[in-house]
């Protein structure tokens, strides 16, 4: 058991520092060496665990979507509030494309011409989007004339230059800089019945109490992450 929990470790350790030298060069230009002096092992303890820097790669991308799946969680078909639910997930993703390396490379292999992975964290996240929006228009909290693919289209696109823009500035992944786009953005979302009640700054309480939404959650169709545990923070 202990022999183990220290190559979970290694594991983990490994995964942290090639998400940071992916992320800081790019993965054409990083190495292995790069990646392993960063935790003190050698070369052959990667090739051991990884094989080669494409296995890297892709341990990145499946440790990073179930990371991203911890912060949005499940599409509750009930939930009381779920534009705001939008609204605090964006500023939960937001502080955590500062804090979490793995997710943060996650993202940013997304848009790397030299990488060819099987996932795609923008695509996880699109869908997210797109089924908390669907939620909030069955419910009737979208204005009647919002559509809901180009309401989609915006909140994604937002949030994919905030994180490019952060990688030089990371105010741009701030409460402030989240705030701004959801004051400019929510008064043509929501509609007339819940657009007092909306808070762009976020709210510091659960307005779904985790555990509570049982079988009335919705993930997209086939998501491999459904009800994995979170992974390399």
């Amino acid at each position: 058991m202990a022999k183990q929990h220290r190559a979970l470790r290694t594991r983990q350790e490994l995964i942290r520092s090639a998400s940071e030298v992916f992320y800081q060069v790019g993965f054409a230009d990083s190495s292995i060496n790069a990646i392993s002096s960063r935790t003190g092992m050698s070369n052959g303890a990667v090739h051991f665990h990884f094989g080669n820097k494409r296995a890297l790669g892709n341990a990145i991308e499946r440790a990073a979507a179930r990371n991203l799946l911890c912060v949005t969680g499940r599409i509750p078909l009930r939930h009381p509030a779920p534009l705001q639910h939008l609204v605090d997930t964006s500023h939960a993703l937001a502080r955590c494309l500062l804090n979490d390396p793995v997710l943060r490379a996650g993202f940013g292999l997304g848009t790397d011409a030299t990488w060819q992975g099987d996932g795609d964290l923008w695509e996880q996240w699109q869908d997210w989007v797109q089924l908390m929006l669907t939620v909030a228009r069955d419910q009737g909290s979208l204005a009647p004339d919002v559509c809901v693919e180009d309401a989609v289209y915006a909140v994604t696109a937002v949030v994919a230059g905030v994180e490019v823009r952060a990688r030089r500035d990371a105010a741009w992944c701030s409460r402030q800089a989240v705030t701004r786009f959801w004051r400019l953005m929510l008064p043509r979302l929501a509609s007339e019945r819940v657009a007092r009640s909306l808070v762009p700054e976020g709210t510091t309480t659960q307005a779904w109490p985790p555990g509570e939404s049982g079988t009335d959650d919705l993930m997209p169709p086939g998501n491999p992450y459904d009800g994995a545990d979170c992974g390399v923070a």
